[in-house]
């Protein structure tokens, strides 16, 4: 959770505003009940009357209300009220807290006058003559209203103000006043509340939507963006040390976990806390009693999500390592299709696919079948919340406790609360898993690389630099690796003369030349370009005097010219002719119809791999380098085209350092400088003839490619 607070931050503002058009829609929500109460309690059963305070009141009735009033409340009665010749009309001045006061004055004695005239024991109207003819004076009616009054404490307020405003619709119906149209009015005029309170609720509901989904959307993208340049600065070994397969799980899958959470989050889990607590406020201002049963609905839904929770989480962290498993599966046998077929191993890989994907539905399923318990459970708790609340309530509208307006509020208010709770216990099946790749991302974004530049690294300039590289005594290992691949290298490569590394497989050949781009930094030495310790050098101005061609030729999506001016904009169209012609490709590219806008799919996969080298070396040539790195790059060309390009190569760039690793004798045979390596260590350093003459492993390795007469050995004999 810390996390994904973290990757927030940024968007607080917006958030803020979220917040408080979540306040704004649950002031709506917890508003409706309310009016709901008020439409049964007032517009139906009270005729559409709210104030106890009438607005006329007959002068026999005045009378009875203030025989029951102490002086105080008398004086506050009758300066409220004008006398007419068909009773009192309360004053147009008198209104909010005025009129409130007025209430509860007239509360009291209206509900006593009403249940009086109920029973009928006792008529008002004899009460007042009796005080006139001098048989009851003012204290005794005064105990008598404390008597009356002390037996209905148990009355809840809304009970006592119902019964007040039944006696205020009697004297309007004894008065002739209309109560239908008074009806119709409240009526109308809550509707019209609710309706415009409804459209205040859809638009804060749509707005924050919109929000929550363009912020999520936008955490999503600045942390794919995020990882994507961490990633690209990561040296071979982090690559190594996270795996391609997951680097892309945490890429997508898992801030698309991310994404999905903060939306929740936003739109419900933020709601859910507002609904909840200002449902609790109230269901406790309701003054029903019931409020035990909030507790125990509360309770019940917190065990069950604690309780189900403790057991998923372990797996929903188990589950993002198996995503991982699945997609590294994935990528081998998609990436080995061809030797797969050819081996007839499509069964065995199958059965290895399955084994990784089992392992994660198994994962799944029980997580799933775990949280399915979730619903049900919180449907159970709320029906069981209110079969208890209609059951209580509807003794206590029986004991004269509590009104049907208070039971409707109170209930939907309870259900309000459960479905907050219901509402968190929905994000808390999301979140954990959402809380591990959170952690998974942030990996990422913190791994350092290992190689970087220092913070007084030199600025080579191209234009000036020569492009001589130099080994001292350089030793390697790779991380985790108990013996060194390289050991005490020296050797070397000036400008104007081709380099050669030769040597068997595994030797190290494709380790040294990585090591000069700095794709990995040397355990032990230092390597010099031009003097200067390349780790002392920006990255960037390193690899800009590089034209480096892979082992395995890499093209891009989209057609020949890109690719072509891969290394910089300023490759003009006459440099990549030029740049085709000495990599001997202008022969296939004029061939097609669209030559160098012809497209080249993902990876090259709709070109030959004798195509795809030449491209690759096309590429490095147009980039104008002062050092060209070819990583066994002639391996799929034929003897004429590779005699061809390396003729071309030295007539065009011969001012550049060419550093050449072959497994062929013949593409080194007329190089300046030829390294044989053999386990890592430095078995000679020569021209042909030389190594001819001194090194047993050049020798061995020449006689077993080429005969002594194409070797010019005399007599044909080695």
């Amino acid at each position: 959770m810390k996390r994904l607070v973290g990757y927030w931050k940024p968007y607080w503002k917006t958030i803020c505003v979220i917040l408080v058009l979540l306040i704004a829609q649950a002031f709506g929500e917890l508003a409706l009940p309310e009016y709901t109460s008020r439409i049964v309690d007032t517009g139906l059963q009270a005729s559409g009357i709210e104030h106890a305070a009438p607005e006329r009141i007959s002068e026999e009735s005045m009378q009875q209300i203030l025989l029951l009033l102490d002086d105080a409340e008398a004086q506050t009665v009758q300066s409220a009220y004008t006398q007419t010749d068909d009773g009192y009309v309360r004053g147009d001045d008198v209104r909010g807290a005025q009129l409130e006061e007025l209430d509860t004055v007239m509360e009291t004695p209206e509900a006593l006058l009403y249940q009086m005239a109920q029973s009928k024991e006792i008529d008002p109207q004899e009460m007042v003559q009796a005080y006139e003819a001098g048989m009851l004076d003012k204290q005794q009616i005064l105990e008598m209203r404390e008597q009356a009054v002390s037996s209905i404490e148990g009355m809840s307020g809304s009970m006592l103000h119902q019964l007040a405003v039944q006696f205020v619709v009697q004297e309007y119906r004894d008065m002739g006043i209309d109560l239908n149209h008074i009806q119709r009015r409240y009526l109308w005029m809550s509707g019209a509340k609710m309706l415009f309170m409804t459209l205040m609720i859809v638009l804060a509901a749509v707005l924050v939507g919109l929000m929550a989904a363009r912020t999520a959307a936008a955490v999503s993208r600045d942390l794919r963006g995020r990882v994507f340049r961490q990633v690209v600065s990561y040296s071979t070994s982090e690559i190594n040390q996270f795996s391609t397969a997951s680097l892309i799980t945490r890429s997508t899958n898992d801030i698309q976990q991310i994404q999905m959470v903060t939306v929740m989050m936003l739109r419900m889990v933020l709601f859910a806390p507002v609904m909840g607590i200002g449902g609790i406020i109230k269901v406790v201002s309701t003054h029903t009693g019931l409020g035990w049963i909030i507790a125990v609905a509360v309770a019940a839904t917190l065990g069950v999500v604690f309780g189900l929770m403790s057991l998923a989480m372990p797996r929903f962290k188990k589950m993002q390592t198996l995503v991982d498993n699945v997609n590294r599966v994935s990528r081998e046998i998609l990436t080995g299709i061809m030797p797969i077929r050819a081996f007839s191993r499509e069964k065995h890989e199958e059965e290895r696919f399955d084994e990784a994907n089992i392992a994660l539905k198994r994962t799944q399923l029980f997580t799933n079948r775990i949280m399915t318990f979730m619903m049900p459970s919180m449907m159970l708790i709320m029906y069981c919340v209110m079969g208890m609340i209609v059951w209580f309530g509807a003794q206590n509208i029986d004991g004269g406790l509590m009104q049907v307006g208070d039971l409707t509020a109170f209930l939907t208010y309870t259900m309000q609360i459960v479905m907050s709770f219901m509402l968190i216990s929905m994000i808390s099946i999301m979140l954990p898993r959402a809380g591990v790749a959170a952690d998974r991302v942030y990996e990422v974004m913190t791994t350092e690389p290992t190689i970087h530049d220092t913070p007084d690294a030199v600025e080579l300039n191209k234009e000036t630099a020569r492009g001589e590289v130099e080994f001292h005594d350089v030793s390697f290992r790779f991380p985790g690796g108990e013996s060194d691949a390289l050991e005490h290298i020296s050797f070397k490569a000036e400008p104007g003369k081709t380099t050669a590394i030769i040597g068997s497989t595994g030797c190290g050949k494709s380790t040294l030349i990585n090591l000069i781009p700095r794709f990995y930094d040397v355990t032990s030495g230092f390597i010099t370009v031009d003097g200067v310790d390349i780790r002392t050098m920006t990255q960037h101005s390193l690899r800009d005097l590089l034209g480096y061609v892979p082992q395995k030729g890499i093209l891009f999506s989209g057609d020949i010219e890109s690719n072509l001016k891969f290394g910089g904009d300023a490759i003009s169209n006459e440099e990549m002719v030029q740049a085709a012609e000495i990599a001997q490709a202008t022969e296939f590219i004029d061939a097609k119809v669209d030559r160098y806008h012809s497209a080249i799919a993902q990876g090259g996969s709709n070109v030959s791999g004798g195509q795809k080298q030449r491209l690759s070396i096309a590429r490095a040539i147009a980039k104008h380098p002062k050092i060209f790195l070819f990583d066994d790059s002639f391996s799929a060309l034929d003897y004429k085209t590779d005699s061809m390009l390396r003729r071309q190569l030295k007539e065009n760039v011969g001012g550049a350092t060419v550093i050449l690793v072959a497994q062929r004798i013949s593409t080194i045979l007329h190089a300046d400088q030829i390294i044989v390596l053999n386990e890592g260590r430095i078995d000679g350093i020569g021209t042909h003839e030389q190594l001819m003459r001194t090194c047993r492993t050049y020798q061995e390795i020449a006689h077993s490619q080429l005969s002594a007469k194409e070797l010019g050995l005399e007599g044909g004999m080695a």
